[in-house]
């Protein structure tokens, strides 16, 4: 089979900037790794340039290398090297070395630990909290194998956003994801996480692996009916010939369908939809626009589910 060429709107510029270079050097001067660069975001000078902010950038805590293998995911499987206890306090001193106001952490799976990586995760948000008290930070966690205490010790730590990316539609799940992984697992997991904070819930789909527009409609039915507030949708793109082919070139029309559907029909607080879009795209800046124009979370769920 033939593979399918990449359409000219896919087409991106490669990152550059005195701001990109600023944060790359703080990064590299730490040992501290995004997300960004782990898996080849297209969006990394877009977001780590910033438009009329400080920037965007999405830390990935415990390491380079993941305890899973997801089909469509660039980061390294395998050979896991112990947690380093400073990581926390290190990013904390480079979101005041690089002036952030919204923070996104996220991570590798860390199956081989005890917690999974919960407490780290709870830590690191502390450790930002007390040294930027007015700092928002977004935690895109693992799915901590749906154990609730795990979950529960990351919502503690009172992160602003809680995020986790249920991926694909129910079909596809295990063609994509790791079989660790679950359509079901991921609802429990947001579906806790939108029951026991007063923190705003995120999630993201990833179109053009084999779904079909009935299943994208039913996974967005499932995620609001959960407590989900925030969703993403973007186009799959193959990291290498090793990993899941992409099955469609998802036309920029169909996404700002998709983000009329979630936002005016399923009511969504708001709606990241386009082929470019990734989870902790221009996060801070829609989270700030969107939501924190509202009064609390509470009124900005009631307008949504009021829609």
């Amino acid at each position: 089979m033939s593979r399918a060429r990449k359409p000219d709107w896919l087409k991106m510029r490669p990152p550059s900037g005195e701001r990109f270079t600023e944060i790359k050097q703080s990064l590299r001067e730490r040992d501290l790794h995004t997300v960004c660069e782990e898996a080849n975001c297209p969006n990394m000078g877009e977001c780590w340039s910033g438009r009329d902010g400080p920037g965007t950038a999405t830390f990935m805590l415990m390491g380079d290398r993941c305890s899973r293998g997801c089909n469509f995911c660039d980061v390294e499987t395998g050979g896991m090297d112990p947690l380093d206890e400073d990581e926390p306090e290190q990013v904390a001193d480079a979101v005041a070395d690089i002036g952030l106001d919204y923070v996104v952490l996220t991570s590798v799976d860390r199956d081989d630990l005890p917690d999974q990586g919960a407490g780290h995760f709870a830590r690191t948000i502390e450790a930002i909290k007390e040294r930027h008290p007015g700092i928002l930070v977004e935690a895109l966690v693992p799915d901590f194998q749906g154990e609730e205490d795990l979950v529960q010790k990351v919502l503690d730590a009172e992160p602003d956003v809680f995020a986790h990316n249920v991926e694909t539609v129910e079909r596809l799940q295990w063609p994509v994801r790791d079989r660790r992984a679950g359509y079901e697992q991921s609802l429990s997991v947001l579906r806790q996480a939108a029951r026991e904070s007063d923190c705003y819930v995120k999630t993201s789909l990833m179109l053009g692996v084999g779904e079909y527009a009935h299943e994208v409609y039913q996974a967005l039915s499932d995620l609001r009916q959960v407590g989900v507030d925030v969703v993403t949708l973007g186009q799959y793109l193959q990291p290498s010939r090793s990993h899941l082919e992409v099955s469609e070139y998802v036309h920029p029309d169909a996404f700002d369908t998709w983000r009329r559907v979630a936002e005016e029909e399923l009511g969504f607080l708001y709606c990241a939809s386009g082929p470019m879009v990734r989870s902790s795209y221009r996060a801070g800046e829609l989270f700030v626009e969107s939501v924190l124009a509202t009064d609390d979370v509470e009124a900005a769920r009631e307008r949504a589910r009021s829609q």
